[in-house]
């Protein structure tokens, strides 16, 4: 354990309430309604590759990666051609349900063709819905047959 000098930790000696504070809430947290949401694709959206681009959104709430424990904040999860999981239990793990653990906001997927919704959950730092779940509305995105 090596103690830190004061001008190490000058920037928290004043105001250092303050400091503790801001840690944990960053410009984003508590100025409305917690909300997720997809900025693209939007619904009906047609592609005919199978790669999607997603890029999600996030409202008054945070990110933070799985295993962080900041006040409001969680990481996106993406729920492929399936419902919302039991909200009162972890988010699973599988082909329909994938983690964005390290607090990404952006991804590419492969879908077959055809139609396909996408739905976000953002998740705490162990991967249960917050006690007041967030997710996005289900979008419909559509794969056209590609050779």
């Amino acid at each position: 354990f090596k103690q830190k000098t004061a001008y190490e930790i000058a920037s928290c000696l004043v105001g250092s309430e303050m400091c503790i504070r801001d840690s944990l809430i960053s410009d984003n947290s508590k100025k409305g309604d917690p909300e997720v949401f997809f900025v693209s694709p939007q619904t009906n959206f047609v592609s005919e590759s199978r790669e999607v681009r997603l890029v999600f959104g996030i409202k008054n709430f945070n990110i933070a990666p799985a295993g962080i424990n900041n006040v409001d904040s969680g990481h996106h999860h993406l729920i492929i051609d399936a419902e919302l999981p039991n909200l009162n239990r972890p988010i699973p793990s599988t082909d329909n349900y994938i983690h964005f653990g390290k607090g990404q906001t952006e991804t590419t997927i492969v879908l077959n063709p055809g139609k396909h919704t996408l739905q976000l959950l953002l998740g705490d730092f162990a991967h249960v819905p917050h006690s007041e779940p967030i997710y996005s509305e289900k979008i419909t995105i559509e794969i056209l047959n590609s050779q």
